[in-house]
């Protein structure tokens, strides 16, 4: 018999896993919760009709499609199956999918509940997504997303308290990183004061990748675009922009004066910059004019997170957006928002070592089960530990000490319980220190109280 397996790009997740993903996910939740924002959760699949044409050719091509249930060939004639149109197939065998991402189902949510929701509207969602993407180290076909959005709002207080919610969050996680701001209006700026308005995505996704391929290459890749040679000297003293944040923006006002929604996005990022200021912030702020992250759907504030310790890719990222819910025939909901990376903001907190020790600790004492009499002991012992939230367990039969003892030992257990004939005759117990090796005879409520103090 073949040995059972999962599909390429999922994962099993172990309990030590799971108990630091979900340290994780309740970071974010109550960071998320103390700024006013409210949990949704939208279904895992949704009618093909909501996702198809929302990501483009290439996102459709990775949408999971969910086969109609029953004779799903019913409808199909025999020249069709010979023709082998994939796509045209697709749309008669398959009416749903697997979600994409979580902003097309939130999209679809706002317009079917518009008429219950007080705007603006604060919500998050931490849920699984599905992209039928080549797996590799990184990127897998199944993965959360913790997203954040507030819709129904213009105000640049929003971005504020999103990039507040963001430091909350890394600094709760020990975690150091840059926080990179762009605005839209700023590069729409630029390509218009150089010429090359025409250009502005081409010009965009060239610098993006100034850090990864050096000047010369992105001038190259300028040039191959059709940009010219005159735009992209113009351009050189702009994305090579040195100095403080404050620097940088008094300097764009100046080449940017012509343009009026360059100036626009300069002032938009410079009020988001003194109020944070104000606030106080203990992340690095950069104003970084390479950032573009996927343009084409960001209108104002762009944001980018980097961890400074280790080398990985973006850990959380967003931005304002307008009329998210045109898709879907309601107008003019602008919104702003920003989704953590779990599975990135997991690997960082591993290779730093920076998860508590009680976030990743299950079981606190053990109780050694030596048969029916001590069992009917220890049963309401442990009832009034449970009591007190200490996490505790019982061995489930009377097997030999080492066996129980290794079980503590593979679990982690710190402590072991120990009542036995000489422990229920003194209404005590002795109590383990699996590290120490340390041994103490002890009531239940010194028990309870050691056990409460290292918790």
């Amino acid at each position: 018999m073949s040995q059972p397996s999962i599909p390429k790009g999922t994962r099993d997740f172990s309990p030590e896993e799971m108990a630091k993903r979900n340290y994780i996910f309740y970071t974010i939740r109550e960071v998320f919760k103390l700024y006013g924002f409210r949990q949704i959760e939208t279904p895992a699949m949704e009618n093909l009709s909501t996702l198809m044409g929302k990501y483009g050719e290439e996102g459709d091509k990775l949408l999971f499609k969910i086969l109609n249930s029953g004779d799903y060939l019913k409808d199909i004639k025999d020249e069709e199956l010979t023709e082998r149109n994939v796509n045209r197939l697709a749309t008669k065998l398959s009416e749903k999918g697997l979600r994409y991402d979580l902003t097309v189902p939130f999209a679809r949510y706002v317009v079917m509940h518009r008429n219950e929701i007080t705007f603006p509207f604060k919500r998050y969602q931490i849920q699984p997504v599905w992209r039928a993407d080549r797996p590799q180290k990184g990127r897998y076909r199944e993965f959360f997303q913790c997203d954040a959005d507030i819709v129904g709002s213009d105000s640049l207080i929003n971005e504020v308290e999103l990039i507040q919610i963001i430091d909350e969050v890394f600094h709760r996680f020990g975690i150091r990183v840059c926080i990179k701001l762009n605005n839209r209006k700023i590069l729409s700026g630029i390509a218009e004061i150089i010429g090359e308005s025409d250009k502005i995505t081409d010009i965009t996704i060239a610098i993006d990748k100034l850090d990864k391929i050096g000047l010369d290459k992105v001038n190259e890749e300028l040039a191959s675009k059709g940009i010219s040679q005159k735009a992209i000297e113009q351009l050189q003293p702009i994305i090579l922009l040195e100095g403080s944040n404050e620097e940088k923006l008094q300097t764009l006002r100046t080449i940017l004066e012509k343009s009026e929604t360059g100036v626009k996005g300069v002032e938009e990022i410079a009020f988001i910059l003194d109020r944070l200021k104000i606030m106080g912030i203990r992340s690095q702020l950069e104003l970084d004019l390479t950032l573009a992250r996927g343009l084409n759907y960001y209108t104002g504030a762009i944001i980018e997170v980097k961890a400074l310790d280790v080398q990985i890719g973006s850990i959380t990222g967003g931005g304002r957006y307008d009329n998210l819910t045109g898709i879907f025939g309601l107008q003019g909901v602008s919104g702003v928002g920003f989704s953590f990376g779990a599975d990135r903001i997991f690997d960082v907190l591993n290779q730093l070592d920076l998860y508590p020790k009680d976030s990743i600790q299950n079981t606190q004492v053990l109780f050694v089960n030596f048969g029916e009499a001590e069992e009917k002991y220890i049963l309401p012992v442990i009832t009034k530990i449970r009591q007190a939230s200490i996490s505790t367990e019982i061995y489930p039969e009377a097997a030999k000490m080492k066996k129980q003892m290794s079980y503590a030992d593979s679990n982690k257990i710190p402590y072991v319980a120990i009542i036995g004939e000489n422990e229920m005759a003194e209404n005590k117990m002795t109590l383990k220190n699996m590290q120490t090796g340390e041994q103490q005879l002890l009531s239940l409520e010194e028990c309870i109280n050691i056990l409460t103090s290292v918790k």
